[in-house]
Parts: C-alpha cells; sequence; structure tokens
C-alpha cells in the first residue's frame, strides 16, 4: 500500500469515526449523520440502487480548468504540507512528569509543561509526552519552536484542565478599532502556537495597551523588507512569476508575496470577482478592509531559475499579480514550522459565557503564525472561543471538537489566514441555555482569509459565519449542521463575501438558508448539494448591486451531487 492509498484509508476511517460519534451526540442530527454515512458509501437513500448518480456539471467544468474556474477555487493542497495526513512521528525527548507535571491534578503543571516544551524547542524539535490524567494549568501552554509536538494519550484519556483566563494571565485587551471590545473574543489561546519572538512582541504590545496588528508583519505591519519586485502581469492559477532579480531568493524559501491595492480600489473589487457592482460600491469608508491591505500570502519557493528570473511556488497564485497592485516577495517575521498538537482535551473551568465581545479569554488552541502545524484529536471544553487561526498559513485541525457550555466562536479564521483545512470536526450543542446577551457563530471567516477549507463537520449548532471583512474563495463540504447561530462583522470591515465561496453538499437539518444558500448573497460563488432551506432569523441582502454570477446546483438534493466531498476530490486530481 502506497502513501495515497494509506491516506484516503486513514480519510476515510476519520470519516466513518467521527459520523459515529457524532450521531451519539444528539437525536436532532442522527437522521442525517446515518443518511450521510450511507450516501458516501455510495448508497441511495431513497431506495435500493446503487448506482452512484451523473457527475455534477460544475465538477467537470472545474476539472477542466482547476486553477482558473470562476466560482470553485482550488484548494487540493490545503493544509498541512499540502494536505498530507501522515503527521511526524517525532520521537518523545521529554515527559512532563520528569519535569514535576502531576497527572493527578493537585497542582499546577503548566511550569513544567513549558520548560518541557522548552528543552524540546532547544533540541531541535521532538515529541513532549503528557501521559493519561489530569493535570491542573494556570498559564498559557506555550509552544513557540519549529518541529515540536505536545502529545496526550488520546482526548479522552489526557486532558489539562485549565482555570485561568487571558485577561488575568496577560492583561486587558482592547480593539485597535477603537470602541470597548475585548480583543480576547477573538485572539489568543490558552494553548497556543505561536513563534517565540512574535508570541513576545504581541503580548508585551497588549501589556503596554498599543493594540497590536497580529500578523505576520509584526505590531505595525512594517517588519518587513523587499526581496524581489515581481515583473510584468501574473495571472490568478500561475505556479510561476517573473521577477526583477532572483539573487536574494533560494529554493525551500518561505516569503510572502504582497499585494497593495490602489486609489480605485481595483484589488478589492478583483477579490470580489471584478463582479460589476464592485465598480460602484462604496469601499472609501471600509477602514478596517482597508488597513488589512497590502494582501499577504505566504507562499514557499520551490524552483528558482536565475536565468530567466522565473520563481516557482508551491501552490498557484490565489489572486492577479497586476502590475498597478506593486507585486512583491517579501521577507516576513519567523513564524512556527511543524509544530503540533494531539490526543488531548483541553477542559477550561466552567463560567457563565461573557456578554458578547467581553470575553475574558477562556480560550482553547490558537494557531498564530503558524505554518505546516497541526492539531489533532484535540477536545476544548467550555471554551469563550474554541480553535482560532490567526494569520495561520497550510496548517491542519482534525478530529477536533468543542463543547461543554457554549462559545461566542467555537471556529475562527482570522487575520489573513490562508490554505488551511479543518476536518472531521464536531460541535456539540451547548449543555446550558444561552445567557442573554451573548452570541454565538460558528466555523468563521474573516479578514481577507482565504483558500481554506471546512469539510466532514457535524454541526449541531452554529453557523456558517462569514464575518465581513470580504474572506473569499474559501470551502466548506460535506457537512451537517442545526443552523442556528448568526453572523457578525463590523460595517467598516465591508463586505461579507469576496468571489469563489463554494458550498458543497450540505444538510441543513432546521431548514434555515442563512449563511448556507449563498447564490443570491455571494459574488461569483457555487451553492451545490444544499438541502432544501427557507429564509427566517438574520437574512442579508447582496453588498454588490447588479449579476453576482453565482452557480447553484443539485439544490434540494445533496444525495444526487457527486463528488461528495469537493476537497477530497480535489486532492484526487492531483495523484
Amino acid at each position: 500500500m502506497d502513501s495515497r492509498d494509506r491516506e484516503i484509508d486513514r480519510r476515510r476511517l476519520l470519516g466513518g469515526a467521527l459520523g459515529a460519534a457524532t450521531a451519539m451526540t444528539g437525536a436532532s442530527l442522527l437522521g442525517a449523520t446515518s443518511a450521510a454515512a450511507q450516501q458516501a458509501a455510495g448508497h441511495s437513500t431513497a431506495g435500493h440502487s446503487t448506482a452512484a448518480p451523473p457527475t455534477s456539471t460544475l465538477w467537470r467544468e472545474f476539472r477542466a480548468a482547476p486553477y482558473t474556474h470562476p466560482q470553485i477555487p482550488y484548494v487540493g493542497r490545503a493544509g498541512f504540507r499540502g494536505g498530507s495526513a501522515d503527521f511526524p512521528r517525532h520521537p518523545v525527548v521529554a515527559d512532563v512528569r520528569a519535569y514535576g507535571a502531576k497527572p493527578d491534578g493537585s497542582a499546577d503543571a503548566a511550569p513544567a509543561i513549558n520548560r518541557a516544551i522548552a528543552d524540546a524547542g532547544r533540541r531541535g524539535g521532538g515529541t513532549v509526552l503528557v501521559p493519561p490524567g489530569t493535570y491542573r494549568v494556570d498559564d498559557v501552554i506555550r509552544l513557540g519552536h519549529d518541529n515540536v509536538v505536545l502529545r496526550g494519550a488520546g482526548s479522552g484519556r489526557t486532558t489539562l484542565h485549565a482555570t485561568r483566563h487571558l485577561t488575568e494571565l496577560i492583561g486587558p485587551y482592547g480593539s485597535r478599532y477603537g470602541g470597548n471590545k475585548s480583543s480576547w473574543s477573538w485572539s489568543g489561546g490558552l494553548i497556543w502556537i505561536c513563534p517565540t519572538d512574535r508570541w513576545r512582541t504581541l503580548t508585551d504590545a497588549i501589556k503596554a495597551q498599543d493594540w497590536p496588528f497580529e500578523g505576520w508583519t509584526g505590531n505595525e505591519r512594517d517588519e518587513w523588507h523587499t526581496l524581489a519586485d515581481v515583473t510584468g502581469a501574473a495571472r490568478r492559477g500561475d505556479w510561476t512569476v517573473t521577477v526583477a532579480d532572483t539573487s536574494r531568493l533560494r529554493r525551500g524559501d518561505r516569503v510572502l508575496l504582497q499585494l497593495s491595492d490602489d486609489a480605485d480600489h481595483t484589488l478589492l473589487r478583483h477579490m470580489a470577482g471584478d463582479v460589476e457592482g464592485a465598480a460602484d460600491y462604496v469601499w472609501t469608508d471600509k477602514t478596517k478592509l482597508t488597513s488589512y491591505v497590502p494582501y499577504e500570502w505566504p507562499c514557499r519557493i520551490t524552483a528558482v531559475d536565475a536565468r530567466r528570473r522565473r520563481v516557482t511556488l508551491d501552490r498557484p497564485l490565489p489572486l492577479d499579480a497586476r502590475p498597478g497592485w506593486q507585486p512583491r516577495l517579501t521577507t516576513l517575521v519567523k513564524g512556527v514550522v511543524g509544530a503540533g498538537v494531539e490526543g488531548i482535551t483541553l477542559d477550561i473551568v466552567e463560567t457563565p459565557q461573557s456578554q458578547h465581545l467581553l470575553d475574558k479569554g477562556y480560550n482553547g488552541v490558537a494557531l498564530q503564525c503558524a505554518w505546516d502545524c497541526w492539531v489533532d484529536d484535540v477536545t476544548v471544553n467550555n471554551p469563550d472561543n474554541g480553535f482560532l487561526l490567526v494569520a495561520a498559513k497550510a496548517c491542519t485541525l482534525s478530529r477536533i471538537r468543542v463543547s461543554g457550555r457554549g462559545s461566542h466562536h467555537p471556529f475562527c479564521c482570522r487575520e489573513g489566514s490562508h490554505d488551511n483545512l479543518i476536518e472531521d470536526f464536531v460541535l456539540s450543542e451547548r449543555t446550558v441555555p444561552a445567557p442573554a446577551g451573548t452570541q454565538l457563530h460558528g466555523i468563521n471567516v474573516e479578514g481577507l482569509s482565504s483558500y481554506n477549507v471546512w469539510s466532514r463537520g457535524r454541526m449541531e449548532m452554529g453557523t456558517f459565519d462569514t464575518h465581513r471583512g470580504m474572506p473569499f474563495a474559501n470551502v466548506r463540504t460535506d457537512i451537517t449542521v442545526n443552523n442556528d447561530g448568526r453572523h457578525g462583522g463590523d460595517a467598516s470591515a465591508g463586505p461579507l463575501y469576496g468571489a469563489r465561496f463554494t458550498h458543497w453538499n450540505v444538510t441543513v437539518t432546521n431548514q434555515r438558508a442563512g449563511l448556507i444558500k449563498i447564490d443570491e448573497i455571494a459574488p461569483y460563488s457555487a451553492t451545490a448539494g444544499i438541502s432544501e432551506v427557507r429564509e427566517f432569523d438574520q437574512t442579508d441582502v447582496p453588498d454588490f448591486a447588479g449579476p453576482l454570477h453565482s452557480r447553484i446546483e443539485s439544490y434540494g438534493h445533496p444525495e444526487a451531487l457527486r463528488p461528495r466531498n469537493l476537497y477530497e476530490a480535489q486532492r484526487d486530481l492531483d495523484r
């Protein structure tokens, strides 16, 4: 059996295990989950025929032009190391018990765990073992070095019991955009994967109440310099660009592609698919959105042709690189690469959920300025915010669950997070009623984040939260959802959707349309295989006037859609 066969078998096994686990969590999803499992196996739930329906028209079109399809983004390389399901098995270099951690919850184990992680980092990487038991942690668990893995014995056997919140541990965190909001409502984690130097500068700024930008170019977005200007024009879907000078570029370098906007906001219009209504849209007062540009897209160089001044990248360009946008390859702050968290439940002390946007920071796992990192078999219980991708690149979150008393952002993807994969995920129904003044989102994406995938999910609550800030080219596929959450987002953050959002094979158990059926809202989008829905509760109108050039297929009949899982089908194209 080769590595590709092993990956396919692993994904099928995980999908089956997830369906079984989810079916036990609530009767409301039992029937939908059972039907989805039969359909995934190629069986019709309407009769005894096993004949597969015809292949989707949209899919046939995509297959003919996978990198440039107008409605469907190419996400076949999303996730850790281009979507690999084989996470490294580094040798164990530290056992937290040897550093003083007690598995009976009797004492604070955070100092011992952090010392073990730091030692592993100084050794160049390795696995830090957290054997079965319950470990009390009164501080943030920090992973800031490359190739360090924090590994428990399984989410059902190793528990970290967190007792304090980020406001207490680091300090109040206001918003750089003003108001009395707490940025812990969307930032930071009690397990925090973030490069050591970046974490220090970020938290120093928070303590000084000098509210920072959070991404790849530092607190003021000024920690970079140009390595090479991109010359000529390159198009979305190209793998190779021409540069003015290759002397500072090497194969294997991790760099940023930066694109700046112009006075007519043609870059933002392009992110909206250059739809006609984007030309008349008022961009000038969308100050939160415009603070996100230049657009920053981390990429890895796979080849340098010095004679022809050609540079090949690890995946196709996400957008055109037009000369008017000053395209350039630049440096970036050092990220953390190859770090992981496995086999743990982060059980947070249960407290009442805070009022909306005033979270104290009982947050789960954050990946920030993290690249090719992963989280596998991890449950977060009772968080304010569960799993947070913040300026994260090509990370995989698999076999993850958010449970407990209810949360604000169960899953968050923001601040220019690109090419990430969230698969085999569960959002459990809350265990207590939602307090007045709180708000539930769901699987969130915002802040010009692009080419991210949510695959094989079971959501007993929440929604497909697109939180303004014009994210684009994101995919949600093979998901069952009780659609009872709401989206948020400041008006100054601009449109809900950019181009090429795709919702593919989604079963909505409560028939609510909002944020799932997007053909009348999102420009150049694809809505394929969505169960029959109707409008009620939060209802949106398009941000852009005129034709949206969206597509809809197999509406009301997700069982008729082939392929069933858009991400996996795109992966298969590369095999």
